[in-house]
């Protein structure tokens, strides 16, 4: 991973759109800093396009995509997109399944649920369970003390054998019914949303994250990032990010940022 004040001024210059995880990226410690907030206005404000895309709750995509400085919000991993209208003053939804087919999964979700937190001690259900939509998030150390690699591969394990998609976050491990992700719905955003071609204008995108279900993103992009703490989880990553800040977290996020920005200008110059 190359650190990224050498991303240089070119390849700054023509990105038109960050895509970012939440959890550990943006946020630290759990916590929106105003640093991080900043930051996102701070990338809107130099042009920029903003997109998040998190394993969070599709309840909180709605508070985000309307309160912060975004142009949509993915959730759930893939599920679900949010974005405020600000020329019609609604929000607007776009979902990756029917009504049918995700009143038919909530029962198996519940059972699956059961079964992980049976199976493997000290887990529990993710606390923004409740407003979640399509995937069952077990809480490996959020909330709870820390379960070790061999508990969050049982979880894995036991969603995967149960038919769902499963991806560990840097607190809970996400299971889902579905041929969705952050990957596919980004595609469906860009193209419906914004007219764009997402495989075709990739080396116009960054996408910065930390943890192992960011890694199919960090395959897709060839400018991608990574804030330092992506260093914990190298060793159970697909695909690594091209590039890395010094910082942590949400400083790391700023940092990128800035770094962003300050080579745009330096191209302009």
């Amino acid at each position: 991973m190359i650190p990224i004040a050498e991303i240089g001024a070119g390849a700054a210059a023509a990105i038109h759109t960050l895509i970012t995880d939440v959890d550990d990226t943006v946020t630290t410690d759990g916590v929106l800093t105003a640093s991080a907030y900043a930051a996102l206005e701070q990338l809107r404000g130099a042009g920029l396009r903003v997109i998040v895309t998190t394993g969070r709750p599709a309840g909180w995509c709605d508070h985000i995509a309307r309160m912060w400085p975004v142009d949509a919000v993915i959730g759930e991993n893939g599920a679900v997109c949010f974005w405020y209208d600000r020329a019609k003053r609604r929000l607007a939804t776009r979902h990756s399944l029917s009504g049918e087919r995700l009143h038919a999964h909530r029962d198996r979700i519940q059972e699956v649920a059961e079964e992980v937190l049976r199976s493997v001690p000290g887990t529990a259900l993710a606390s923004d369970q409740f407003c979640r939509l399509y995937d069952l998030a077990i809480d490996y150390c959020e909330d709870v003390p820390r379960v070790g690699d061999e508990g969050v591969d049982s979880i894995v394990r036991i969603m995967e054998d149960a038919g769902m998609t499963a991806k560990v976050s840097s607190i809970h491990v996400n299971g889902w019914f579905g041929g969705y992700d952050k990957l596919s719905m980004s595609k469906d955003v860009m193209r419906d949303l914004f007219g764009i071609d997402l495989d075709r204008d990739r080396a116009r995108f960054i996408y910065a994250g930390d943890s192992p279900n960011d890694a199919p993103m960090f395959g897709h992009f060839p400018f991608s990032v990574g804030v330092a703490n992506v260093r914990d989880y190298a060793g159970r990553m697909d695909a690594l990010p091209k590039y890395v800040t010094a910082a942590r977290s949400g400083e790391g996020f700023s940092e990128l940022a800035s770094v962003l920005i300050a080579m745009r200008r330096r191209a302009d110059a």
